[in-house]
């Protein structure tokens, strides 16, 4: 194995991911709650080589390397090289025995809290659209920002239906949310000013969104396939 020495020390405190490949890492192990000296020592390397790939977008792994995470991180080394980022998920196999669960309120309420993007489903005068969103959750309600006059304003006090879902096609498995109630605009001021404290993620589409929506679950249903 290839592994150069990393520029920094061994008490560098760790820095933010940087580079293609550093945040997919990060991301990566985030996503199955791993630090970076776990992940290290499941793909048998140094700490501060995993360091150095993250934080170094020069920084070029050699093949064997790349397959050692791929294996430490429960995926495929294209995942990890970004050659799956313009695939849609759900192209892997389904497992042999999957089992197929109902998810209760409280578990759907976790997952929903996540965040990230969502799918906000709402009647048009040409008829019912699917648009992606970014939200966050407040208050146990799902809460995000568009503009006047974009699709997703059209929500305004309509009843619409609200998905999140996650799809793992190294592991063929997977989970959706699926969360119904009414649309209301949120104008307080004050109501706004802790909206904007508190809401996680900013809308990727950015411009000027200044009109905050807020869908309080009236129903709240989820589902989960693992092998």
């Amino acid at each position: 194995m290839n592994e150069p020495a990393p520029p920094n020390g061994p008490n560098t405190p760790d820095g933010p991911p940087l580079g293609d490949l550093g945040r997919r890492l990060a991301q990566r192990r985030t996503d199955l709650g791993l630090t970076r000296r776990e992940t290290a020592a499941r793909a048998g390397m140094a700490p501060s080589y995993l360091r150095h790939l993250e934080e170094h977008p020069s920084a070029a792994p050699d093949a064997s390397v790349l397959r050692r995470l791929a294996g430490a991180l429960e995926t495929t080394v294209t995942a990890l090289a970004g050659g799956d980022a313009d695939l849609p998920p759900g192209q892997g196999r389904a497992g042999r025995h999957p089992r197929f669960t109902e998810l209760g309120v409280r578990e759907c309420r976790a997952l929903l809290a996540s965040h990230g993007v969502g799918r906000l489903a709402v009647s048009t005068a040409s008829g019912p659209v699917v648009v992606p969103v970014n939200y966050s959750v407040v208050d146990g309600a799902v809460v995000f920002r568009t503009a006047p006059g974009a699709t997703p304003s059209q929500a305004l006090d309509c009843q619409v239906a609200f998905e999140v879902d996650r799809v793992d096609d190294t592991l063929s498995q997977g989970w959706s949310v699926l969360l119904r109630g009414r649309a209301r605009a949120v104008t307080d001021p004050d109501a706004v000013r802790l909206l904007e404290e508190h809401a996680y993620s900013s809308p990727w589409a950015g411009g000027e969104r200044d009109l905050w929506l807020r869908i309080d679950p009236v129903v709240l249903t989820g589902r989960r396939i693992a092998v």
